[in-house]
């Protein structure tokens, strides 16, 4: 199994959105944190997701509105989120940080 790593600003992405949900209702920031741990694990699993642009590839999430940003590094056999992107934010407020 490929290593995984998670930027430091995927790890703000997520906060922020495990914020807001919380601000909404409570406990749903709690089942947004759940269900990217699941994607995550799906990623490790089959990491092989459609390249959306550049080198990165998006899996968006079915219950919340959210797209993970990753790349796969096969020579050093490592996958690395980059963004966990809100898709209802402005989308000239989402991009993905390099």
């Amino acid at each position: 199994m490929m290593e995984f790593k998670i930027d430091p600003r995927a790890f703000g992405d997520i906060q922020e959105q495990i914020d807001f949900y919380n601000l909404q209702q409570k406990g749903l920031g709690k089942k947004f944190h759940s269900e990217i741990k699941v994607y995550f694990k799906a990623i490790q699993k089959n990491p092989f997701y459609q390249i959306r642009y550049d080198n990165i590839r998006c899996l968006p999430l079915k219950i919340f509105p959210a797209m993970i940003h990753f790349s796969i590094n096969e020579k050093e056999s490592v996958i690395i989120v980059h963004a966990v992107i809100s898709t209802n934010k402005d989308p000239e407020e989402n991009w993905v940080k390099k």
